[in-house]
């Protein structure tokens, strides 16, 4: 290829790149092997356009035979893109000059798993490997290796964890066996002589005698892959791991190796290390070796943050023997240190940090920043007292930093877990900062998500204790203590009967409980609670006796009967039983009435964990629930970026793990959470000598870089793990190199003394301590620091009475404290009432009266007494860091039963006859400790906020229990009503302040129908306090309540001679009928004489812009009460169609939005057969042979003081620089022509104004996929248009006039 650049200084010139010498060194050096150590932000991917420019343009090479490697599809495409750029802008290639016949050569530029399946491609016969295999998704991994778990004829003695469990540990130990190129039968050898050493060996202490179980359980599970392997070949499938390691079989004949180097005659290899042992035999193989092919790669020892996923930091400092020259000198070692991202005292501290790094490691030198850029950066450090105040600084800081004109999208939170992400969100939502969680283990961590895999875990598998616990003491159905524990021995003495005589261990009993021996063995609370829909609910047939509060028994019967029906749904499609799920909690529902702010944040978050779902769906049409637990127990386990998720483009703050921020920058970032064990962490690595999926570290590729244990005793395995911490700091150290490199002009750092459930401090971490001096030394501000707590004193937030989890919504102050003034003016009427009463009440657990099963009653008034000392949940926060997955103990320190055993015999109730004199077994305890009741000084004559509860509590929107029956809630207790009542929950009487009625779901008042102006219901009320029945509550109350009380007493029968007295219980029925009827007609009446004002969310996707333009009304009704939708398998398969154009361009997944967004909803394919045809119709479309710039592109738009939301199917551009055009393409897959311009009309207005570009270079289009028809309407509306719609009556947006608006 002729030479067109000569020197250097012409590179420059061309590319308009001021490198420096160290950069222009690694670009211009000869073809050979070199190595370059390149710090964080020395423009790696600079050097690495550039350097091909220089081999291409000197003549050195053609374009088409470089080849890049790198780890992502977006970094590969940003690369290749930088490298295409590069060669047009200095001249080197000409797109204008396309010959059809002989096309302009392009690198190569891929990803290193795409790379070794393109191998096994071209040479997998060589092998044995048929070109038909296909690579498997994440559904069916999961899915084959379930039924592989399954089909396996065992027995697998040694296998004692949950059946989802040893799916993932199954995928696990496969992962490792490939990255490390072990075979199985060695590792089952290695592991069976491992136990012959064990047998004569005295096993001292608990680690030691894990040793032997974890090599028994990996042998087994050893025999599994194979299984597994052997399943895989039958179906002709690959995964990942797969690819590398028979590509690194293939790189060992040497004829391969020769073709490859003779097709790629320049090799850059980026992010180096991070590679695995197999990938580094693999390229090796093909281009090192002694062979001097000129091979570049580029890394950074110090950002090896992905050991724990199998990368091995030693490939980067063993380059230079592992790929010399032909004349064996090792390879060129070059560095990059100029650091052109961050200013110089951001870049003191990360160096002050990385010093015992670059001890480690040759080549590594101090990062240096720009000339000029010496005294930028700053940095801003505090110490709060608590948790919750540390997380209010940070979103303080951050919501002045907006008004002051940062762009939201300029600032990140890097959090080392996602523990803290839905505080995070919840604070920054609070301050009207738009903000976006990042991946699917952040999404994992908030509290909507939480549940509904909390929901799903107790459905798959009855032995999920620690989600049902979750569930059991949420806000909607809040289980006191007692009744929990009291399940809990329920619980143990279903299954005393398989027990082994003698086995009294507590401990050995609760790692059983959740850890899973066996199916027909193991303790569950699920079992448990399935005895509560065979026994009456007054508990007489109960066979153990034990003392079971009214109200807890009726939760439990409604529980069990709600997991018992969906169920029966879990043969159908994975998206149908999530949907299932959403729509029988109703938590779909009360996010999308909702018009806060929050709300409408945790909406998107669940649509993208529904998005997430769909994607995993889509790889496997008979995925399913159990898969997909699977899936999410890996990525909860591995939340440090396993998931492929990045942050999106719009103008939002970024949270995110430190993980996944690797490669990203941004102006601002925040770093909370580092306290001592946090960050740096204390968790190690999982250890091979305790857990059967981990492969032991003799038998891994990189062993000389691990400690080992070097004697079978005490002291040995403390060596062990002492050098497992050291090397765990080590890891520590490159995080927290790799988190504080991320801002480019100022970091905020973090930490507390108090977390939310400690009972000892926490304080300062090294990472915390070092940016204090680096500020003390006048190099950034130090905006708080909280003294150390003094010895004995206790974490305030344990001191807090009451559940500071307000979920969905967040706490009403004025709205509660409206609610309160009500509760205490019934508080008064119903004491003068009670005061002229002298009807003794009969005992609260009565065996002779009836308790009605439908509504728990209100607690009782009486002070059940301070929390028992050895109360097990009377200490910390249940939740004070959810982790759905948690494989311990629910029950342990920290949850709701504390360190006592719940299942134990001698718990606390001391006595169980003692125990049921109690006025009720589910008393007022909160469930994180703290006293029985709540004295408030704002609740009017001196009412508690268990009394306000018990006035103003309404039905929840399943029926399960009114607001205040668990006085544990506290303060929020009103919060879980809100969170889960329903739009008739309260009544709303002729005389009901209209500012109440606002605050509450649906417009709901305070007062209670048996408060207004209705004697009976006030004497039912008053009965159900001091009886402690349930009372049975009502929907609502229609107008003129006194009159109805009148009439209700003129028909009622009345007590006389020969007519026999009504029991209380039959009045009390009597009464409620009335009273049901009474709210029936009452609201058909309201609803035929109002009418009902409906707001417009304050965000809107594009299908719902489409409905208020056709239909306003209906609409309005569908805004006002939403409906779940039933499954439709045509949309599924439209979907799919949606998936299938997408995967035909780039291979990427499917981003999924809520159910009426999905791509493709409103197809019209009736079967697979019609979904083959859709895809040969669209083949002979013009579109097919045209590349699209963008697929599936997401937007959002402001339009009237409204977002709009959605995505836009195919963006096709036209032109470089000020001439470019873009063409906006919808598909429409139904039968007629469906497509509304308005919609188009959106996606222009959208697409412009994000890309910056003039309306009138957009463009759009429908096309009819079945018949090719491309239709593109005139004169589409711009934003003035749009705005009238969302402002006036809708009629002037011009529609198609063939079909009916909006559809």
């Amino acid at each position: 290829m002729p030479a067109r650049i000569t020197d250097p200084d012409q590179l420059k010139e061309l590319l308009g790149i001021p490198f420096t010498p160290e950069q222009t060194a690694c670009i211009v050096a000869p073809p050979a092997p070199q190595v370059i150590v390149a710090g964080a932000g020395s423009g790696k991917t600079t050097v690495m356009a550039a350097r091909v420019v220089w081999l291409v343009g000197t003549g050195q090479v053609a374009p088409e035979q470089v080849l890049g490697l790198t780890f992502t599809n977006k970094a590969a495409g940003e690369l290749a893109e930088r490298v295409r750029a590069a060669l047009v802008k200095a001249g080197v290639t000409d797109p204008d000059a396309i010959d059809p016949d002989n096309p302009p050569g392009e690198p190569v530029i891929s990803t290193y798993h795409a790379f070794a399946g393109r191998l096994l491609t071209d040479h997998g016969l060589r092998i044995g490997l048929e070109p038909t295999s296909r690579l498997l998704a994440d559904a069916t991994r999961y899915q084959l290796a379930a039924r592989v778990l399954r089909e396996a004829p065992g027995p697998y003695p040694a296998l004692t964890r949950s059946f989802p469990d040893l799916v993932g540990d199954l995928l696990t130990l496969d992962g490792e066996l490939a990255e490390h190129l072990v075979r199985p039968e060695d590792l089952r050898a290695h592991d069976a002589e491992l136990l012959r050493a064990l047998e004569n060996t005295k096993l001292t202490n608990a680690d030691l005698r894990k040793v032997p179980e974890a090599a028994a359980a990996r042998r087994e599970l050893a025999g599994l892959v194979v299984r597994y392997r052997a399943a895989k070949r039958e179906r002709d499938l690959l995964d990942f791991g797969d690819q590398i390691a028979l590509s690194a079989q293939l790189a060992a004949m040497p004829e391969v190796g020769r073709i490859l180097r003779d097709e790629f005659r320049v090799v850059l290899l980026d992010e180096y290390q991070d590679t695995s042992v197999a990938q580094r035999v693999l390229l090796a193989g093909l281009f090192g070796h002694g062979t001097g092919h000129p091979v570049t790669a580029v890394g950074d020892p110090c950002q090896a943050i992905y050991g724990w996923r199998g990368a091995s930091v030693a490939n980067l400092d063993d380059f230079p023997e592992h790929f010399a020259h032909a004349d064996g000198r090792p390879a060129t070692r070059q560095s990059l240190s100029e650091n052109r991202r961050s200013g110089g005292r951001l870049l003191d501290l990360a160096n002050r940090l990385a010093e015992p790094l670059r001890a480690l490691h040759e080549g590594v030198e101090a990062l240096r920043p720009a000339p000029g850029a010496e005294r930028d950066g700053t940095v801003r450090c505090a110490l709060l007292p608590t948790h919750a105040e540390e997380i209010d600084w940070i979103a303080d800081s951050i919501a002045h930093l907006v008004r002051t004109g940062k762009a939201p999208g300029e600032i990140a939170v890097l959090c080392r877990t996602a523990a803290d992400f839905a505080e995070i969100q919840g604070a920054l939502v609070a301050r009207d900062v738009p903000v976006e969680v990042v991946g699917l283990s952040g999404l994992l961590h908030l509290p909507e998500v939480a549940d509904l895999v909390a929901v799903c875990e107790v459905l798959q598998d009855p032995g999920a204790n620690a989600s049902l616990v979750r569930l059991l003491t949420g806000p909607r159905w809040r289980i006191g203590p007692r009744d929990l524990a009291l399940l809990g021995r329920r619980a143990r003495r279903l299954v005393a009967h398989a027990r082994v005589d003698g086995d009294d261990d507590p401990d050995r009993r609760l790692a059983e409980a959740v850890e899973g021996v066996d199916p027909a063995e193991v303790i569950s609370l699920a079992d448990a609670l399935d005895t509560f829909l065979e026994t009456p609910l007054e508990g007489r047939g109960d066979d153990d006796g034990l003392p079971f509060s009214a109200d807890a028994r009726v939760r439990f019967a409604r529980l069990a009967a709600e997991l018992r029906d969906l169920r029966r749904s879990l043969a159908d499609p994975l998206m149908d039983v999530l949907h299932r799920v959403l729509a029988v909690t109703g938590l779909e529902v009360e996010l999308s009435a909702s018009p806060h702010a929050l709300a409408a944040r945790r909406r998107e978050t669940l649509s993208n964990f529904l998005d997430v779902a769909a994607s995993f769906a889509a790889g496997d049409a008979e995925a399913t629930l159990l898969a997909f637990l699977g899936f999410l127990r890996t990525a909860a386990q591995y939340e440090k970026g396993l998931d492929n998720a990045l942050p999106g483009g719009e103008n939002t703050v970024k949270v995110l793990t430190a993980h996944k921020s690797k490669g990203l920058e941004w102006d601002v970032v925040a770093v909370p959470g580092l306290v001592t064990g946090t960050f740096p962490s204390s968790q190690g690595r999982e250890k091979w000598t305790a857990q059967g999926k981990v492969l032991p570290h003799a038998l891994r590729g990189d062993a000389d870089t691990l400690p080992d244990v070097t004697s079978w005793d005490s002291r040995g395995l403390k060596a062990f793990h002492e050098a497992m911490k050291e090397h765990q700091h080590t890891e520590e150290l490159r995080l927290g190199y790799v988190t504080f490199t991320r801002p480019r002009s100022l970091l905020l750092g973090s930490g507390h003394w108090w977390g939310p459930s400690q009972k000892r401090p926490r304080g300062p971490s090294a990472f915390l301590h070092a940016l204090y001096e680096h500020c003390a030394a006048g190099y950034g501000e130090i905006e708080a620091w909280a003294d150390e707590p003094v010895e004995d004193e206790e974490n305030p937030a344990l001191r807090r009475a009451g559940d500071v989890r307000a979920w969905p919504l967040p706490l009403d102050d004025d709205a509660l404290a409206r609610r309160r003034a009500a509760a205490g003016t019934v508080l008064a009427h119903l004491e003068r009432l009670a005061a002229r009463q002298d009807v003794p009440a009969p005992p609260v657990h009565d065996p002779d009266v009836y308790d009605d099963p439908d509504w728990p009653p209100p607690p009782d008034d009486e002070d059940p007494g301070p929390v028992p000392e050895d109360d097990p949940f009377g200490q910390d926060d249940p939740f004070g860091e959810d982790d759905p997955f948690r494989e311990g103990d629910p029950f342990r320190e920290g949850d709701p039963c504390g360190e006592g055993d719940p299942f134990a015999p001698d718990d606390f109730f001391a006595d169980d006859a003692e125990a049921e004199d109690e006025p009720s077994a589910l008393d007022d305890t909160s469930v994180t400790g703290g006293t029985s009741t709540l004295e408030d000084a704002s609740a009017p004559d001196g009412a508690s906020v268990r009394d306000d509860a018990s006035v103003t509590g309404g039905a929840s929107a399943t029926g399960d229990a009114p607001a205040g029956d668990d006085a544990s809630a506290g303060d929020d207790a009103f919060t879980s009503a809100d969170a889960f009542t329903g739009a008739d929950a309260f009544a709303v009487g002729p005389d009901a302040d209209p500012g109440d009625a606002g605050d509450l779901p649906g417009g709901q008042d305070v007062r209670d129908s048996r408060t207004a102006g209705d004697p009976q219901g006030d004497q039912d009320l008053r009965t159900s306090r001091t009886t402690g029945r349930p009372a049975v509550p009502h929907q609502a109350t229609a107008p003129e309540p006194a009159a109805r009380s009148r009439a209700a007493d003129q028909i009622r029968p009345q007590p006389g001679p020969g007519r026999p007295r009504l029991t209380p219980e039959e009045a009390r029925t009597v009464a409620s009928w009335d009273r049901d009827l009474e709210a029936l007609s009452g609201e058909l009446l309201r609803t035929r004489e109002s009418v009902t004002e409906v707001h417009l969310p304050a965000s809107l996707t594009a299908s719902q812009l489409l409905r208020l333009a056709a239909d306003p009304d209906g609409f309005a009704r569908e805004l006002a009460r939403p409906m779940p939708r039933p499954p439709q398998p045509a949309a599924r398969r439209g979907t799919r169609f949606h998936a299938w154009v997408e995967a035909r361009f780039e291979e990427l997944t499917l981003p999924m939005l809520e159910p009426d967004e999905l791509p493709g909803s409103d197809a019209e394919i009736t079967d697979e057969r019609d979904l083959e045809a859709l895809k040969e119709a669209f083949e002979r479309t013009e579109y097919a042979r045209r590349t699209p710039h963008r697929v599936e592109a997401p937007f959002q738009l402001s339009i009237a003081g409204r977002v709009v939301r959605g995505r836009i199917d195919a963006v096709y551009k036209e032109g470089d620089g000020d001439g470019t055009t873009y063409e906006i393409v919808d598909w429409k897959t139904g039968r007629g022509r469906t497509g509304d311009p308005l919609q188009l009309a959106v996606y222009r207005l959208a697409w412009a104004e994000q890309q910056g570009v003039p309306l009138e270079s957009v463009t759009a289009a429908f096309l009819y996929v079945r018949t090719g028809e491309v239709v593109r309407p005139d004169a589409l509306p711009g934003r003035a248009e749009l705005e009238r719609l969302l402002e006036e009556p809708p009629g002037e947006i011009p529609h198609s006039e063939d079909t009916r608006a909006g559809r």
